[in-house]
């Protein structure tokens, strides 16, 4: 078989393409295949049915195609510009590659499985010889492929969540879908303008089927969802509420160890992540030091004691249950004179529904606190992004769950 009948088969050439030579280069370890045209073709008019299009003029065009063996292989190709009878002029698209693309269609497929495999983008870079940018655009172009894929299907619960996607006070507003577990879009900034858009990114009916939307306390995300889907319930997030509520302890401990250290030792020193962990077992060295720094005389083993009474809160199914149980833990807090967790609860009574929707639905951020594990590696793996386009479409691509196979 000729080379330049293999390489017909091997691309898919049908008429009127076809290989006119194939170039091997040994000192440059490249492989140029030359794809021509059949001459004399015609072309219809897209805009009028009774007229043809014309050659307006040609373009000198080539791709990077899947290696030969170890050697890169190119295709080129001149490229006809075609002008329609509305005066129109559009480049003709290829058989083997996406208009405008540098490479061909099973290259950026290829580059696609690579960059689901490999940490960075830089890595693929190197296994393929291609350059960022290049690699880059195919990664921005599959999710866009991929977020056009998608259906309309109903979304029960959402959940909305910022994630910092800068250094500085820079954050990204980040739309999960809970039940399905992946990302849907995010947005920059979390204002309330940001917060609507991000919620109108989903269809009407899509607006409409949401029963739920899990949140902080940000003030911006709760009236944006008021505002684009009034049905939903707002539901806040018991792993914010947790955070909330350790913050208070430790901010005791703080205030509690200046005081000791002042008058003599502290048992306090060095115990931070002590009353922020969890001691499930109970017989670990940890677990037992730790009970004996709880069993002391201490404001901070109040504090705790009412964090960690909070956790039944959300064992509750029942609305009205949960209404008594918090009633009282938050009565029991009051009187505990303990300013910093005195604080937390009167911000906890300020969204008190917020809260108690939880019985109903029952669902968490819990998702997007797996995804933020996500997010910080592909920041630290990326080492900084150059503009927000490309932050979005490296979370969408790991995180969206996206069909991004070449059609």
């Amino acid at each position: 078989m000729k080379d330049t009948a293999l390489y017909e088969q091997l691309l898919g050439l049908k008429a009127p393409w076809s290989v006119k030579k194939v170039d091997l280069s040994l000192a440059d370890q490249r492989v140029v295949v030359e794809v021509v045209l059949k001459k004399g073709k015609v072309w219809a008019d897209p805009t009028d049915a009774t007229k043809r299009a014309h050659i307006n003029g040609w373009s000198e065009r080539q791709w990077r195609h899947l290696d030969t063996c170890q050697f890169e292989t190119v295709i080129k190709a001149r490229i006809p510009q075609l002008k329609f009878s509305d005066g129109t002029v559009e480049e003709l698209t290829v058989p083997w590659a996406e208009r405008y693309s540098r490479v061909t269609t099973l290259m950026a497929g290829f580059v696609i499985k690579l960059l689901e495999a490999c940490p960075t983008t830089q890595a693929v870079c190197t296994l393929t010889r291609l350059s960022w940018s290049t690699v880059n655009a195919i990664m921005v172009s599959a999710v866009e492929r991929g977020m056009l894929r998608r259906t309309e299907e109903e979304i029960a619960y959402l959940g909305i969540d910022e994630k910092s996607s800068e250094k500085g006070h820079t954050y990204a507003s980040i739309l999960t879908d809970i039940d399905r577990s992946r990302v849907l879009d995010l947005v920059p900034e979390r204002k309330l303008e940001a917060a609507v858009g991000l919620l109108e990114t989903l269809t009407p009916a899509q607006r409409l089927s949401v029963k739920a939307v899990a949140m902080d306390m940000w003030p911006a995300y709760m009236s944006a969802t008021r505002q684009s889907m009034p049905q939903a319930d707002i539901v806040h997030d018991k792993f914010h509420i947790s955070k909330y509520l350790g913050e208070a302890v430790d901010a005791v401990r703080k205030q509690e160890h200046r005081k000791l250290s002042q008058a003599g030792t502290s048992p306090l020193a060095g115990s931070k992540w002590a009353w922020l962990k969890k001691y499930p077992d109970g017989r670990s060295a940890e677990a037992i030091a730790f009970r004996a720094l709880n069993q002391l005389n201490l404001k901070t083993s109040r504090a705790w004691c009412i964090k960690e009474n909070f956790s039944q809160f959300w064992s509750y199914s029942y609305k009205g249950a949960a209404r008594r149980f918090f009633k009282a833990w938050s009565n029991n807090a009051m009187r505990s004179k303990l300013e910093p967790v005195k604080k937390v609860v009167k911000m906890l009574r300020r969204h008190e529904d917020g809260l108690l929707n939880f019985s109903k639905h029952r669902i968490s951020n819990a998702c997007a606190e797996g995804f933020n594990s996500a997010i910080q590696l592909i920041k630290a793996n990326a080492r900084g992004f150059r503009n927000f386009t490309n932050y979005r479409a490296r979370i969408l691509f790991h995180c969206g769950r996206l069909n991004l196979a070449m059609a």
